[in-house]
């Protein structure tokens, strides 16, 4: 009876991870679809554009070459620019953010939340950690074990820590962070040119329903139709790319991301500062892509930093007793005390760096 037992246990344990992993499959299946739709977009609107329009409508050659070689540049940045969006690797919180079991069985014991909060300063004394909780805590990821670094969060979706998280993009199926936010500005701004372009070059075409001689043209009707709806298309991309693109080149020169915008940032000295990482806004914007001009529309990684430390405008503890405890108002214009090299930052940190 026993054995029996035994069995039933053990096959319906393996048929619940069998389901599960089953399960999981099809989610990780699903997560792709708003991937494939796009790919499927961009390849029906290349046949519309090239095909339909570039060579079955009356265009001259000079017109055609015209066209045809301004699209492609445009579309070749767009997929490359999609493409490093999604099979870039997230930034994952390196293992000595980890806090060891010992700690860990010590947090779990601890019998108050200031015990807690001791357990995890003294462990994150080393660590370059500049942010808080609300009850000026350490950021703790309960679920990753680890200390967060700072603008690192837990990404409910990919179910670890991920490095300056934005937002987890399903259109994408990745999370836009440090390590493909440029790809991820530059995938919004290409798609943005890429419709703006369709738009225009197709919308006079749409007088072409009003005349009588489209209903008699039997065999362009299908084609025109093709050019016709894309050219509606792009218009309705275009209206939802704007917005979105602007927004994030909004954050960009604030160097703020999404989850800060909704949430101020908690500096250990300090308090909440909006501003807290806002370097100026020509210093925001070579942090993302980087201080060599040649490469900063281009899909390649230029980005400055490690993910990990970021130059801050708010004073450090040295700086702060040097000042005699005064705070640098909050409407203050970022200051040029920071370095943005983080390598030089961190270890001349406690000095004011001109």
């Amino acid at each position: 009876m026993s054995v029996l037992g035994t069995n039933y246990n053990y096959h319906r344990t393996f048929d619940e991870e069998r389901n599960n992993r089953c399960c999981a499959c099809c989610v990780r299946t699903m997560k792709w679809f708003p991937v494939l739709f796009i790919v499927s977009v961009i390849c029906w609107s290349y046949y519309a554009f090239v095909i339909q329009l570039s060579f079955c409508e009356s265009l001259s050659t000079v017109q055609r070459i015209l066209f045809l070689l301004f699209y492609h540049i445009v579309l070749v940045m767009f997929l490359w620019s999609y493409y490093k969006t999604v099979f870039t690797e997230i930034g994952r919180v390196p293992s000595r953010f980890k806090v060891p079991r010992v700690e860990l069985d010590r947090l779990i014991r601890a019998t108050n939340e200031d015990e807690q909060k001791q357990i995890l300063e003294t462990f994150a004394k080393e660590l370059p950690v500049v942010t808080r909780t609300l009850n000026a805590s350490v950021r703790f990821c309960e679920k990753c074990r680890l200390i967060k670094p700072d603008r690192a969060h837990h990404c409910s979706v990919c179910g670890v820590c991920v490095l300056k998280l934005d937002h987890h993009c399903p259109w994408v199926n990745n999370c836009i962070n440090f390590t493909n936010y440029k790809f991820f500005i530059l995938f919004l701004g290409y798609a943005l040119l890429y419709c703006l372009y369709i738009a225009f070059t197709t919308v006079a075409y749409m007088e072409l329903i009003w005349t009588p001689s489209f209903h008699q043209l039997q065999g362009k009707i299908d084609g025109r139709f093709h050019i016709l709806f894309l050219f509606f298309v792009s218009v309705m991309f275009a209206i939802s790319l704007v917005s979105l693109f602007g927004y994030h080149c909004y954050l960009v020169l604030l160097n703020r991301t999404t989850l800060e915008s909704f949430r101020t940032p908690i500096f250990r000295y300090g308090g909440p500062d909006k501003h807290g990482f806002s370097l100026g806004k020509m210093s925001n914007f070579q942090e993302v892509f980087g201080d060599d001009q040649r490469l900063w529309f281009i899909p390649v990684y230029t980005s400055m930093g490690d993910g990990i430390v970021y130059p801050i405008r708010c004073y450090d503890e040295d700086a702060e007793s040097l000042l005699g405890g005064q705070q640098p108002p909050d409407d203050a214009e970022p200051e040029a005390l920071h370095d943005l090299d983080v390598t030089i930052y961190m270890n001349e940190r406690g000095n004011l760096m001109n």
